[in-house]
């Protein structure tokens, strides 16, 4: 649990670093496509929500029935839903935002340390955009892997009580490996060995998710995420994974 909270406070660290002097500038496109993108995602889920709740209650259930066991597991709806919404489209946020974000990154290691992963100006970070954007798309297809099956469990009466929770933290565990992606990338680290080092961390990597997630789902401090997010995972992983690597 220690490590859990260690790993929320690094998210409130990059909200603090994005508006200081040489960072600032850097976070505005990722904050600007993450505005663009949740703002659609709010107009999305209020417009589809009725629909969508009606279809997770089971058809054969007496109206009385119905009627009481919404009251119970209504709650539970809205935070799979809100959850599934948010998480779906900070997935897509994160794949425009790619090439802007590991220079995020990259600005926010300098700040911190004093160093720098091997220097990416702006004409080779358009070079290499194609490549980030790929990798972006690894991470999705390792993701729906995940997400197929627990969607589909979210459409199982009765499983489906079980639904939230188990969205909470594989969305937890998801944008923890998302967003470790920038420092680590440019410090050559492949998706795979990303894993498997962020494994050895488990619980401070899921704090810093489920604090993550829960920023994403509040209204106006969502557009700020996906740059205090990025700055956020660097820091971490400078002041806890870095050393393990060399």
């Amino acid at each position: 649990m220690g490590n859990m909270i260690k790993g929320a406070r690094y998210l409130m660290q990059g909200f603090s670093l994005i508006n200081q002097p040489g960072i600032r500038r850097f976070a505005y496109v990722p904050m600007l496509i993450n505005t663009l993108l949740f703002s659609i995602a709010l107009w999305f889920g209020l417009s589809h929500f009725e629909g969508w709740i009606d279809g997770l209650m089971p058809t054969w259930m007496p109206g009385w029935l119905e009627s009481i066991l919404m009251w119970i597991v209504w709650p539970l709806f809205i935070i799979l839903l809100a959850i599934i919404v948010f998480f779906t489209f900070s997935i897509i946020a994160n794949i425009l935002a790619a090439p802007f974000n590991g220079i995020l990154s990259e600005m926010v290691e300098k700040k911190i340390s004093g160093g720098s992963p091997p220097d990416m100006p702006w004409r080779q970070m358009f070079k290499e955009a194609p490549k980030m954007v790929m990798n972006e798309l690894i991470k999705t297809a390792y993701l729906l892997r995940w997400m197929v099956p627990l969607l589909l469990l979210s459409w199982v009466p009765g499983l489906n009580l079980i639904a939230p929770l188990l969205w909470f933290f594989f969305s937890s565990w998801t944008l923890a490996l998302d967003y470790h992606d920038y420092p680590m990338g440019n410090h050559l680290m492949n998706f795979k060995q990303q894993r498997e080092k962020l494994r050895q961390h488990r619980s401070l990597a899921l704090g810093f998710g489920l604090a993550t997630l829960v920023a994403t789902m509040i209204p106006f401090v969502n557009f700020l995420v996906i740059p205090a997010a990025v700055a956020g995972a660097t820091v971490l992983y400078l002041e806890n994974l870095k050393e393990e690597q060399v």
